[in-house]
């Protein structure tokens, strides 16, 4: 332990540090616009096909450097962009091959360059740390260049956010506004060029885009405002990379995919508690829907049967004893069943006012199947035993003024006047 808290406190891991976080940050911002753009797959390429670029760059220079590998990088990114639209729209090609064609081409050629140069003598140049990144070797320049490129990312999206917005969105409408759309989709793409290149060091070109999606896809569980999910996504891709980093020194594990793995995690745990999207509280707010449908059907069954004993509302509603008792239990609760000194089961004043609301809108909802939707009135029953739970007073009150504020239901029923 004491060997990581010194590891923790040194020059290489606070350089790591700062690295990984703005990677984090940047991904987590660029990368909201991105999934809402349905262009994850895209970011994938383009990472992928930075490689030539850099194996280019190392010719040219005949050096490791870090400003010659982002200009390379950069370049080869762009040109896997334009070469990705072009054959999208001047050949027949998918959309989704026109991408895998490009991007395996470019990977392949930089892969093939790379091991070649891994060969040469004098070289020091490791594909790996290119492909996973390698980021307890960042230098100061990497450290600049990152800096430069997240400054750039969060300038640019402050600049043109409501133009990026009203694109994503609405496309349509804003080439009608005269937002220049095709001129945002390519300053995208350099923006996601310089932000796959700036990534390398620290999670590499084949888990960049866990960065760029995760984060995003993650907040646009946890959110449905545009503003509250960028922040979100940023904080998060910022928390992943921090997490990971910190844990891949712990555990000894590579840090690109420890923070890819920290990232996954979070998603996870968005899609388990979300309050809006998550499994645990979509399973919560369905059984309480359950329980309360239930319910209405217990009123409904006492109102038609005053005095009914709990093994009489047991048999009708198909529930099982302790079932029963509970829903039974909140009822009381919530003072619209009384039990008397025999046990049966009676309706307080707010349980037939309960009860009234549900056969008016049961009734209603007959009569307007057939009046207003020409159905055969001996097939309304079902719908309407399914809809009553689920009509507001508002819509009741505008469906009876639609028909005429009926007296009866197409079966000769009494429709129970409105309750104040």
């Amino acid at each position: 332990m004491d060997e990581i808290i010194q590891l923790l406190s040194t020059d290489l891991f606070q350089r790591a540090l700062i690295t990984s976080s703005m990677v984090g940050l940047m991904c987590g911002i660029l990368g909201t616009f991105l999934v809402l753009r349905n262009m994850s797959l895209i970011g994938d390429a383009l990472s992928h096909s930075v490689l030539p670029g850099i194996f280019f760059a190392f010719v040219v220079v005949q050096s490791y450097s870090s400003i010659a590998f982002f200009i390379g990088s950069s370049i080869a990114g762009l040109v896997a962009a334009l070469s990705i639209s072009w054959i999208q729209q001047n050949m027949t090609t998918k959309n989704d091959a026109a991408i895998g064609i490009v991007y395996t081409t470019l990977f392949s050629v930089g892969v093939i360059g790379i091991s070649w140069l891994q060969h040469s003598e004098g070289v020091h140049i490791d594909l790996k740390d290119f492909l996973f990144g390698n980021v307890l070797g960042i230098s100061n320049e990497d450290i600049y260049l990152t800096f430069a490129v997240m400054l750039f990312t969060i300038i640019s999206v402050s600049l043109f956010y409501r133009h990026l917005l009203v694109s994503t969105f609405q496309e349509t409408i804003a080439q009608t506004m005269g937002i220049p759309v095709r001129f945002l989709h390519y300053f995208l793409l350099l923006m996601l060029s310089f932000v796959v290149v700036a990534s390398l060091q620290a999670v590499g070109v084949i888990l960049v885009v866990a960065m760029l999606v995760t984060p995003a896809s993650t907040a646009l569980l946890l959110s449905n405002k545009m503003r509250n999910v960028i922040f979100i996504s940023a904080f998060l891709g910022l928390l992943a990379a921090i997490l990971g980093l910190i844990a891949s020194i712990v555990f000894d594990f590579p840090p690109g995919p420890t923070m890819a793995v920290v990232s996954a995690l979070m998603y996870f745990l968005a899609v388990l508690f979300s309050s809006e999207h998550g499994i645990i509280f979509k399973f919560l707010r369905e059984r309480k829907e359950s329980n309360r449908i239930e319910m209405e059907d217990i009123i409904k069954y006492l109102f038609k049967n005053k005095g009914a004993l709990k093994n009489d509302v047991a048999a009708y509603v198909g529930l099982t004893a302790n079932k029963v008792n509970s829903l039974l239990g909140t009822l009381m609760k919530n003072g619209y069943v009384q039990r008397s000194s025999g046990q049966a089961l009676l309706l307080t004043e707010e349980g037939d006012n309960q009860a009234n609301k549900l056969i008016r809108a049961h009734r209603l909802w007959e009569t307007y199947q057939v009046e207003a939707m020409g159905m055969d009135a001996s097939k309304i029953h079902p719908d309407a035993e399914r809809m009553e739970h689920h009509l507001s007073r508002d819509l009741m009150d505008k469906i009876s003024k639609d028909l005429g504020h009926p007296d009866t239901d197409p079966h000769g029923s009494p429709i129970p006047p409105k309750k104040v």
